[in-house]
């Protein structure tokens, strides 16, 4: 069993578990995806962008000013987040990371 997403006009519509022989009778457009990431870089989720060029699923941009590393087609904070034991939030407004109160 796989998963697989459903395509339309490039967005993600749907996902399931089904097998091959199974998703090739469904209409419409279905490409399948990995939870583990090892096929098309991402797993697909609703809302996400299936991107035929990179053979790969992107997420919704987060926030403006946030930048797709084209490796992994991950999207990237202009800033990197603290790495300590608190908790932060990203604020677009001062393009900065916010610890949470």
């Amino acid at each position: 069993m796989s998963h697989y997403a459903k395509i339309e006009d490039n967005i993600v519509v749907d996902v399931i578990v089904a097998t091959s022989d199974v998703a090739g009778t469904l209409e419409g457009t279905w490409i399948q995806t990995s939870y583990n990431n090892n096929i098309r870089k991402n797993f697909a989720g609703l809302g996400h962008t299936y991107d035929s060029v990179r053979d790969a699923f992107v997420s919704p941009k987060p926030s403006p000013s946030w930048v797709l590393d084209e490796d992994t087609c991950i999207w990237e904070a202009p800033v990197a987040m603290p790495v300590d034991d608190q908790v932060y939030h990203w604020d677009e407004s001062t393009t900065a990371w916010v610890l949470d109160a």
